[in-house]
């Protein structure tokens, strides 16, 4: 693709997805249950080994580790923030997180969360035990920018990948999505699902099918399907992608 050609998709992609007023990228606290949720998880499957990239606050390394499983979370604030550091910006971050949730009531559907409470107590509590894991268990959270990770080919069987593509469709270009699940594939032997597929704002990502032929292109194989998990309107559906046999 030439140069005119990217910078008129990264344009169509801007006027598609406009600002949602977030703000700077939040770092999300979610816990292993929330992740069973959006990834569709089974019991099999969480004793795989993990890799959470973006991990952000998340507790699930911490909660899958804590039962005997082998899970390793990859982010680039774990470079250079230290534990009490990003556990207030976290915090900080859920508050401003749950304050748009309740601003923009029309974006959410309440069938996993009660509430706004009960959404704020949730991430408050994934927090608390993410923040006593990687203070405790510092290998385990690994710094690392997408799309180029400190991994070897194949580290992991399962790549889980939350809320960073698709999500923030309207700073992060389509290379940046190709190239990043190019890079999460290299270093997962089975498996990598992202979600959700919309980004904030519940607004659909509008070069999907552009995207999927590019990676088919690269020998991925895609499978949109759906989950038993709606926070975001419109967002129950993760992207599959696995390695195309030979």
């Amino acid at each position: 693709m030439d140069a005119r050609r990217v910078m008129d998709s990264q344009q169509r992609l801007r006027s598609a997805v406009p600002d949602s007023g977030i703000g700077a990228m939040l770092v999300s606290a979610r816990s292993l249950a929330e992740y069973r949720a959006m990834f569709a998880l089974s019991d099999a499957v969480v004793r795989r080994r993990l890799l959470d990239c973006p991990g952000g606050a998340a507790s699930l390394t911490a909660e899958v580790n804590a039962a005997g499983g082998d899970a390793t979370a990859c982010d680039p604030l774990y470079a250079h923030t230290s534990v009490d550091e990003l556990a207030a910006r976290a915090q900080a971050d859920t508050d401003r997180g749950n304050r748009y949730v309740r601003a923009h009531p029309e974006q959410y559907r309440w069938s996993f969360f009660a509430d706004p409470d009960e959404h704020q107590r949730s991430r408050y509590a994934a927090l608390t035990r993410f923040t006593a894991d990687r203070r405790a268990h510092p290998e385990r959270y690994m710094p690392g920018v997408l799309p180029r990770l400190p991994f070897a080919d194949d580290a992991f069987d399962l790549v889980l990948s939350s809320h960073l593509l698709f999500s923030y469709a309207d700073r992060l270009d389509p290379a940046f999505h190709r190239d990043s699940i190019g890079e999460l594939m290299r270093v997962t032997r089975d498996e990598l699902r992202i979600f959700p597929l919309v980004a904030m704002g519940a607004v659909g990502y509008p070069d999907l099918d552009q995207l999927l032929a590019q990676l088919a292109g690269q020998g991925i194989t895609t499978e949109v399907a759906d989950v038993d998990y709606e926070f975001q309107a419109g967002g129950n559906q993760m992207l599959v992608c696995t390695h195309r046999p030979g």
